[in-house]
């Protein structure tokens, strides 16, 4: 089974429907209800997609979205060791580079869902699109 750690951007494609994009994302996201994927997501992430989704509806809702995400997905730890990791890496965008360092640090990720490709060619992990990844599972390949 694959362990992957989802991106922010699929997250919020999927609450906030956005086309194309929001397919692929559902997809993803059901593979992870289904346990045909273990997926994973971080603290930073639930906070970024709080406050985003905050912006157009109540707390409550957001609450009771969130709190269905979590249980379909595990939540990684963003500790110490992975923030150092992150501020004396070489990536551009601090927020990426906590994701990244908090699957690495995991050890068990084995690679990351995102449409940002290019924001993480600093990773060692792999890294594909919800589109790619569903390509490779449809064609039955292991990663």
């Amino acid at each position: 089974m694959n362990r992957v750690l989802l991106d922010t951007d699929v997250i919020l494609d999927f609450f906030f429907d956005r086309e194309p994009f929001s397919d692929d994302a559902a997809k993803i996201l059901s593979l992870c209800e289904s346990r045909e994927i273990q997926g994973f997501i971080t603290s930073v992430i639930i906070s970024n997609v709080y406050y985003v989704l905050r912006q157009t509806s109540t707390h409550e809702k957001v609450i009771e979205k969130l709190i269905k995400l979590i249980t379909i997905t595990e939540v990684l730890t963003t500790d110490k060791d992975v923030i150092l990791k992150a501020l004396n890496s070489n990536f551009k965008d601090f927020e990426d580079a906590l994701q990244n360092f908090s699957a690495e640090l995991n050890g068990e990720i084995d690679l990351i869902i995102t449409r940002n490709v290019k924001d993480f060619k600093k990773s060692s992990l792999g890294i594909l699109t919800p589109g790619d990844y569903l390509k490779t599972k449809i064609a039955g390949k292991n990663l």
